[in-house]
């Protein structure tokens, strides 16, 4: 429907645009002119604490200067209470006492709008029946469980949760002599058999909860039985001209405006979840009605916030819901536009876990929702054994189906690309446990031989014995590379400890970084706790005193660690925080390059062509190339000696041309 431009523009003169936006803000009186018409106030659509946000009185716009929101009064309700434009402009409407414009005439139309209005009437008559029936004597059994529910009066009286007696005719008897029992009938609230008999309530010794659209209206109820004779735990209205159960939301209008203040949504199971949820300060709740999350349903969650959290029972349905939802989403899954899922403890539902812990226990469990390509990967991997290649293929072709189901192409590439790594991580072979066992063994020689206890042994570049097979080549060439990798580290921890004053800036990035080797996680750890209790000053000391051997010592024994120009005290900060931000990211592209290429050794672990070697030597110059750019060295020149790492594999590739 068009709204004709008049009507907008008288609209926007019978309401002050600093009056509409006075209800969300404080003004700041010292910046503030409202002699003029000029307003200031901290931001209502981002954090801060200086007043940015600036609204024109006499020209009817808002800026902020620091987020760049801006519009008029019809905007500024939309963006505030998560509103579409239509539902704006009738709450608006209704603040300045003006009746929206009607459709051109449609007799049926006007019929069905008089219609849904009564039963609109109707249906909040019936909302206050209930909550009469729930204070009287008659409610005792509903107060009774609501106490023992722990629902306090605020939350009755919010959720206007009312209770239906065990009578056939309260309700009938009522809209009976109001004249308004058609309505009644039409709007679910009772029955009017076929065979022309008496008509009787519908919900009868029920504790009733009414459910309202986005404008606030009731148009239907949810009831919770409280007999034992009662076969339905709980009940809804049937579909009406007011109600369609998969395309409502308990709790929608509400949780709509406070998703909009703070971009986040959850999705519970039942009302008494989102009830307990609200209860708890989590006023962005809604839940769908007693159903399995529809598709209108999941486009009502995305309009309200661009990731929902979907939090379920942690029993084996809730995990079958989840794996529902998860299918019904894969298609619609855009940029901005997903699903994390939070699962409960086992046997407990947000009621449940609020009642146990508080809001904290609840927020912990949020804070863990998983995101959505971790419940494919799940759901999938939990199908059944993968010890045989046809169930391997199974699982490979099961993961295409799904990820062939998204929709939007770069969604779909990253999924693919988090999958790919996933299943490479899955189907790496194990090391035996005398393998395992060697490093140990290397360690401890390495500690006799240094003279010192807890001392880590030196890095030594050497090569397999001679008899190399194929497979030893590929063991060879994953020695080399994680030789390559221990050097890079090196590099970047001995950088960190001669410049301790860089890490408070690189903190997040310094703990994030993948390390290979047991010693250097040490290393890291102690350093990030010398951060932590303000020892930067003597970092060395205190990672020595953590890890039993110094630190500086030991990885500058590293001959291309101790080389690096940067690797000695009282360089310039902001080189070496860039040096450093440089040498993470080229180490973390080095870790994917290497992963890839031992993944391609295991596929051609038995080819014997030349197109392997090649690979392999490819692979390797790679591999010594990220090493070079890393460690500020020039790439190596034709008829310059390649890096030992080079050698290595060049050696190998040797052997194995000669058998």
């Amino acid at each position: 429907m068009s709204l004709p431009p008049s009507f907008l523009d008288e609209l926007r003169a019978r309401l002050t645009l600093s009056d509409v936006v006075g209800r969300k803000v404080t003004w700041d009186r010292r910046k503030s002119n409202p002699g003029k018409g000029d307003f200031w106030a901290p931001c209502p659509f981002h954090q801060e604490k200086t007043p940015s946000f600036h609204v024109d009185d006499r020209k009817g716009f808002y800026y902020c200067f620091g987020c760049q929101a801006k519009g008029d009064l019809i905007t500024f309700v939309k963006e505030s209470e998560n509103l579409d434009f239509m539902e704006a402009v009738e709450r608006l409407a209704a603040e300045a006492g003006m009746e929206m414009p009607r459709r051109e005439a449609d007799p049926r139309a006007a019929e069905r709008r008089d219609r849904a209005s009564r039963m609109i009437e109707t249906m909040e008559e019936a909302a206050r029946l209930f909550g009469l029936a729930f204070r009287a004597g008659m409610g005792q059994m509903a107060r009774d469980y609501a106490e023992r529910r722990g629902l306090s009066a605020e939350t009755l009286k919010r959720f206007e949760i009312g209770y239906a007696p065990d009578n056939r005719h309260y309700l009938t008897r009522a809209f009976r002599e109001k004249g308004s029992l058609r309505e009644a009938v039409a709007a679910g609230l009772v029955i009017e058999p076929d065979d022309g008999g008496e008509p009787f309530d519908r919900f009868r010794g029920r504790l009733m909860f009414p459910i309202r659209d986005p404008r606030g209206r009731c148009i239907a109820f949810g009831a919770r039985a409280l007999l034992p004779s009662q076969q339905a735990k709980y009940l809804n209205s049937p579909e009406t001209e007011l109600f369609h159960k998969g395309r409502t939301l308990f709790n929608h209008g509400p949780a709509r405006e406070a998703a909009g203040k703070t971009g986040r949504l959850i999705v519970a199971e039942g009302y008494m979840d989102v009830i307990a949820l609200v209860a708890a300060g989590f006023e962005h709740a809604v839940a769908p009605l007693g159903t399995a999350i529809t598709e209108d349903q999941l486009q009502l969650l995305w309009r309200m916030a661009p990731e929902p959290v979907i939090a379920l029972d942690g029993d084996a349905a809730g995990l079958r819901a989840a794996y529902r939802v998860m299918e019904l989403a894969l298609p619609h899954l855009a940029p901005g536009r997903s699903l994390r899922f939070c699962l409960m403890p086992p046997g407990r539902d947000p009621d449940d876990l609020i009642r146990e812990g508080g809001p904290a226990a609840m927020q912990a469990v949020l804070d863990a929702a998983l995101p959505m390509v971790e419940m494919l990967w799940r759901h999938e991997v939990g199908e059944g054994a993968l010890d045989t290649p046809e169930a391997r293929a199974g699982f490979d072709g099961r993961l295409r189906a799904a990820l062939g189901r998204i929709a939007d192409q770069a969604v779909r590439e990253h999924y693919r690309a988090d999958i790919r790594q996933r299943r490479a991580e899955l189907f790496r072979p194990q090391r035996p446990a005398a393998a395992a066992k060697a490093p140990r063994k290397a360690a401890r020689a390495g500690q006799a031989a240094g003279g010192g206890r807890g001392r880590p042994a030196p890095f030594e570049v050497g090569g397999p014995q001679p008899g190399t097979r194929n497979s030893d080549l590929a063991r060879a060439g994953t020695q080399a590379v994680q030789l390559a990798a221990r050097i890079r580290e090196a590099a970047i921890l001995l950088i960190a400890c001669h410049n301790p004053g860089v890490l408070a800036a690189m903190e997040a990035e310094f703990e994030a970084m993948t390390l290979t080797a047991p010693e250097h996680a040490a290393v890291r750890e102690a350093m990030l706790d010398a951060m932590a209790v303000g020892a930067a000053d003597e970092l060395a000391a205190h990672v020595a005193q953590r890890c039993g051997f110094d630190p500086v010592e030991f990885l500058a024994r590293v001959p291309q660690a101790r080389a690096h120009p940067l690797a000695r005290p009282g360089q310039a900060p902001e080189r070496v925080r860039e040096v450093l931000a440089e040498a993470i990211g080229r180490h973390a592209v080095a870790l994917a390059f290497e992963a890839e290429r031992a993944d391609a050794c295991r596929d051609l672990v038995e080819a014997e062509d030349e197109a392997w070697t090649h690979r392999l030597r490819r692979a390797g110059a790679e591999v010594d190339r990220l090493e070079r750019e890393l460690l500020g060295q020039a790439p190596t020149a034709d008829g310059e000696r390649p890096s030992p790492i080079q050698e290595m594999l060049d050696r190998e590739v040797y052997r194995a041309k000669k058998r």
